[in-house]
């Protein structure tokens, strides 16, 4: 799998990709409140730059009650509203209601299979195409963009950085996932 061109050199010294590239992207182990964000995160950024997804993040976080997974699913028309007139947020209301249909996801997963990350960790490891037909059949707003770099982001998809990278020594030393999986085949 290809590395994003050149975030690996771009991104360190940078005050908004530099501490994701180095402290986030790619590093497994999240719970289930930072899986639920990273995947909204992705979500967002359909269509648009990473970075403006960084520059809102914080509003963004702040608007969905840090991503709390049972709150947004208890989210209705008057939470949609008060988001879609937040300028600090993407204000976009597919993206919103696939976020707050995704959180209720989330919750019947933790019935289903013990959570999120277990249910990532049940269907590891599989291509990409694999993982697009589950995400799409699973949740919502999930095309093939936002599931491949949602993967890597949390440790199932290789690729978030290349090998030269420092942070990939880093990342190969927590047994992500993908390298696991690599190493048993």
């Amino acid at each position: 799998m290809a590395v994003v061109s050149g975030y690996c050199e771009t991104s360190p010294g940078h005050p908004l990709h530099g501490p994701y590239h180095d402290l986030e992207y790619g590093y497994p182990g999240k719970d289930e409140r930072a899986l639920f964000e990273l995947l909204c995160l992705e979500i967002f950024q359909a269509g648009l730059s990473w970075e403006l997804v960084l520059k809102k993040r914080a509003g963004t976080v702040s608007a969905f009650d840090g991503f709390d997974v049972d709150t947004v699913a208890a989210y209705g028309e008057t939470d949609v509203a008060r988001l879609l007139d937040n300028p600090d947020i993407i204000r976009n209301r597919l993206k919103v209601n696939s976020i707050i249909h995704n959180a209720g996801v989330i919750q019947e997963l933790r019935a289903s299979h013990d959570g999120f990350a277990k249910w990532l960790a049940a269907h590891h490891p599989q291509d990409l195409a694999a993982w697009v037909k589950l995400f799409k059949k699973t949740f919502k707003f999930t095309g093939p963009e936002v599931v491949n770099e949602f993967l890597m982001s949390t440790g199932y998809l290789e690729g978030a950085h290349q090998e030269s990278c420092p942070v990939y020594q880093k990342i190969a030393k927590t047994n992500p996932p993908w390298l696991a999986a690599k190493r048993t085949r």
